[in-house]
């Protein structure tokens, strides 16, 4: 049987293997891949200059790989490949915030296979790289229009990397003034990667509390925060409520006046990019997530760029190399004054920039509002959908919309059941679903689940989802051992948190296994 039409619930069983970790399929003398012999010539050359590799950087002992033929390697991988879900095999509009879009596979074919984008040497001279350079800069012209900002550096890996850039840069500047400010203020439901970053980069923080009827917190409480000690605001707008702040010109506004930076975190802009900008809102610094909001894969931890875009003085700060045009060529330009330097490697992940290049260019200017619509039209009619499920409630802003996601709560059903969004979580692969996001610790929202159905979902993409959790709701209250004892069509069966209840017991890396064990 395939998927029933009428309850939209498909009859799903994940493959499930008894695969041992690569390091312990390795056979001592097995080959993937025989490399040919050095060419004499390059041999002759190099003789006598083990001397050219400094002792502090050579290893003490060879490199521990596992050694297993490329047949073994292929299963092993294919078989893992058959215990994972994702975008390309489950509706994944359950990943709240990060915003997970579809990429068009003609992005990845070219990335992947085309030699003059998967070849590129990070090291290889300007002149050689001119393509690359153009599309770097001309993917920066986009964004500048898109946001209003002045300049952009596609060096950050990801949204955190980039906030905590946009820390150095605010700290920097008020050093070049001579002003000693210590003080961030963000929101509560602002990313907390929007206090992270700065606290990591020497900041005292001022977290501010949501109002009840608005959903972030009042201009006054906002302006009672800034001082002249206030060095920036970091803020998300819209917020993981999918709350949007309709008055924010006025909180910048608070900022400015008592001499601070403002600073917009624009991880959540699906659901407004071509509809407002970050300009009009007063913002000096900002940041997009290209690894998700552009349609370059989401990655889970990675790769990613995290687009940091400034305005006015700010934008000679941003890191180098930055790229310019001279009108004949592409350069790098290194040697910025005011730059903070480098922040990663290189000049960023090309891969990515092709990829958000390709998105923009087959968009263009309306089909990017365009998407922005369907993302903000598909979160409506979830939410209405999903509010009349048993057990689900929303919390903030009562009768206000939310824009991109929303953040439900199963309070009322963990009050009657005693299951709540953790039981809900298990049993969503059960029916072909990756997951849902809960919300960031601590659960502020009482038993939280966060969605976003982006621009990627058709309608009956987010009505098999919603089917899943009205069943979920169903069996809480009608068959809980169901619930009790899932998943029970995964690869893992009964998962059990073991990071929470023992972190003795987690182990990241097979030479911590090792270690832990007394492996040689």
């Amino acid at each position: 049987m395939g998927q029933d039409q009428e309850t939209l619930l498909r009859d799903f069983h994940q493959a499930r293997w008894s695969e041992p970790i690569i390091y312990e399929m390795s056979t001592p003398g097995e080959r993937g891949v025989i490399t040919p012999a050095v060419d004499k010539k390059i041999k002759d050359k190099l003789r006598n200059k083990e001397n050219m590799i400094p002792e502090s950087l050579k290893r003490k002992k060879m490199v521990d790989l596992p050694e297993i033929g490329q047949m073994r390697v292929n299963r092993h991988y294919m078989r893992l490949s058959q215990e994972t879900l994702g975008n390309d095999v489950s509706v994944d509009i359950g990943q709240g915030t990060c915003t997970m879009k579809y990429s068009p596979k003609v992005q990845e074919h070219l990335v992947s296979r085309n030699s003059n984008i998967a070849s590129v040497h990070p090291y290889q001279d300007e002149s050689t790289i001119q393509g690359l350079l153009e599309i770097y800069y001309k993917t920066e012209q986009y964004l500048k229009e898109i946001s209003g900002m002045d300049a952009f550096s596609f060096q950050p890996g990801g949204g955190a990397q980039a906030i905590y850039t946009n820390a150095v840069i605010v700290r920097k500047y008020f050093e070049d003034k001579g002003e000693d400010r210590d003080e961030i203020v963000t929101t509560i439901f602002s990313h907390p990667a929007d206090a992270g970053a700065p606290a990591t980069c020497g900041y005292k923080v001022i977290d501010l509390m949501h109002d009840k009827d608005q959903g972030y917190p009042t201009l006054e409480a906002f302006k009672a925060a800034l001082s002249e000690k206030t060095a920036a605001i970091f803020i998300t707008n819209p917020e993981d409520t999918g709350i949007f702040n309709p008055r924010i010109k006025e909180y910048v506004d608070a900022a400015h006046e008592v001499g601070a930076v403002a600073v917009y975190d624009q991880a959540n802009v699906n659901g407004i990019m071509g509809i407002t900008r970050a300009k009009e809102a007063g913002f000096d610094l900002i940041h997009y997530n290209l690894h998700k909001t552009f349609s370059a894969p989401h990655g889970g931890m990675g790769p990613g760029v995290g687009a940091l875009g400034a305005r006015g003085v700010f934008k000679d700060y941003i890191p180098v190399p930055k790229v310019s045009f001279d009108g004949e060529k592409y350069l790098l330009e290194h040697e910025v004054k005011q730059s903070i330097g480098k922040v990663r490697s290189f000049i960023g992940n090309a891969a990515i920039i092709v990829r958000v290049y390709m998105w923009l260019r087959s968009l263009g200017a309306d089909g990017v509002r365009e998407a922005a619509k369907c993302a903000v039209l598909n979160n409506q009619y979830a939410i209405k959908k999903i509010s009349q499920i048993r057990g689900v409630t929303m919390y903030y802003a009562e009768g206000k919309r939310r824009i991109e996601q929303c953040r439900y709560s199963w309070e009322q059903m963990k009050e009657e059941t005693g299951l709540g969004t953790e039981d809900v979580q298990r049993r969503l692969v059960d029916y072909s679903m990756e997951h849902y996001w809960e919300s960031h610790h601590p659960h502020i929202v009482p038993e939280p689940f966060t969605l976003e159905p982006t621009d990627s979902y058709s309608k009956k993409d987010v009505d098999e989802f919603i089917a899943v959790l009205e069943k979920i709701s169903w069996e809480c209250y009608n068959d809980p051992e169901v619930i009790r004892t899932a998943p029970h069509n995964a690869p893992c069966h009964g998962i059990k948190n073991y990071y929470e209840s023992d972190p003795a017991n987690v182990i990241c890396s097979w030479r911590q296994y090792k270690k832990k064990y007394g492996i040689d």
